[in-house]
């Protein structure tokens, strides 16, 4: 077969939860179907590293896609053309995104549905887009795929879809992340935060990872209860996030408070290896990736009560109200000084992160992969 594959989100060095998803398990499927030809459609110049091994074909469609008219242009008439002209058996997708004009055996991977939940938290033009497509990449999908239980019956439920038409195919932990001796543990709190303990937040600032509030939480909690901890924040700006700006200019530990930007792999490890505890008080996630690295580095995780994030981490996370600053400051204090806790979720996340592997994906995605190309016929 010829199996062409979106895979605008293959960028060096700036690979986010989609462009893990995508390198992570594409790489394992390519390599496990030598018989097979991919074909990796790229929206730019691509990297050589991306093409992983012999039976992959690379092939470029310009312009670079990251805006809504650009979507349209490339996914609605560019795209379909191509799929023809390539005399593609199935194409994969795992941004979501398809080529509604192409009868080509599709297979979506739709990580969440936040957009339609709250899409105040995107710019309108982007929300518009998503409401008004993604129902349309749902039923027009041979097959979906989704990484969670919690997404799957979201999607099923908001697009009218049989949850039998879904697969779901949690993500996995790369294999950097293993728990750090003590000796390295004291070179990341030197080197992120000059010698002293911190919690983490790992993930893009957008809004949806709610860290408005957990800048309000911290700084509560170190009125309430002073000590030397820090607040380390990892991650690169998506959007303009006004919530988060009114919440900086209101704090009184602005000091404790060390944004690192973006960090690649081996200095995420450091950084979150080192950490006393993550916190991630996302109020919408389809997985949450930080909570399973967090686990698998043995890190103790401080997560919202909310969406997939109970069904990722079970008990290997201590749980607060999301949209509650008081019960965020209180689970992040909690954590911070009940060592007994801190030892009993460490235990637990070390356990509960064996399922989260990309070995294990790929395979799930396969199958999906199958029944997309079966229901062809």
């Amino acid at each position: 077969m010829r199996i062409a594959v979106n895979t605008r989100h293959l960028l060096p060095d700036k690979l986010e939860g989609i462009g893990w998803f995508t390198h992570e398990t594409i790489a394992r499927i390519v390599r496990a179907h030598p018989e097979h030809e991919f074909l990796f459609l790229f929206d730019r110049k691509y990297d050589e590293r991306f093409l992983y091994a012999s039976n992959v074909k690379p092939v470029v469609i310009w312009p670079p896609t990251r805006h809504p008219l650009l979507y349209r242009i490339w996914f609605d008439h560019l795209l379909p053309r191509k799929l023809k002209s390539l005399k593609a058996d199935a194409f994969i997708s795992p941004d979501g995104f398809l080529a509604l004009n192409s009868n080509v055996p599709s297979l979506a991977v739709i990580h969440d549905l936040n957009f339609e939940h709250h899409p105040e938290d995107l710019p309108k033009k982007y929300s518009d887009y998503y409401r008004s497509y993604f129902p349309r990449f749902a039923r027009h999908a041979s097959r979906l795929a989704t990484v969670s239980e919690f997404s799957r019956r979201d999607i099923a439920t908001h697009y009218d879809v049989d949850p039998n038409h879904i697969d779901v195919v949690y993500n996995g932990v790369g294999d950097v992340f293993t728990p750090l001796d003590d000796a390295t543990k004291q070179k990341a709190r030197d080197r992120f935060t000059k010698g002293a303990p911190y919690f983490i937040c790992v993930g893009s600032l957008h809004p949806r990872k709610n860290i408005a509030r957990l800048l309000l939480a911290f700084d509560q909690m170190l009125t309430a209860h002073p000590s030397e901890l820090r607040l380390l924040i990892v991650g690169e700006r998506m959007w303009k996030d006004e919530r988060m700006e009114q919440a900086w200019s209101q704090l009184k530990h602005q000091d404790r408070v060390v944004f690192t930007g973006r960090l690649g792999q081996e200095d995420l490890h450091m950084a979150l290896g080192g950490a006393h505890a993550l916190a991630f008080i996302s109020y919408f996630e389809g997985f949450g990736i930080p909570v399973a690295e967090a686990m698998r580095c043995g890190v103790p995780v401080v997560a919202a009560e909310a969406t997939c994030l109970p069904e990722i981490a079970g008990d290997a996370a201590h749980y607060c109200d999301p949209f509650s600053v008081a019960d965020i400051a209180r689970a992040l204090f909690e954590v911070w000084s009940d060592q007994a806790l801190w030892e009993q979720l460490r235990s637990a996340g070390l356990k509960r992160a064996a399922r989260y592997t990309w070995e294990r994906s790929p395979i799930r995605c396969g199958g999906a992969l199958s029944g997309c190309v079966l229901m062809r016929v």
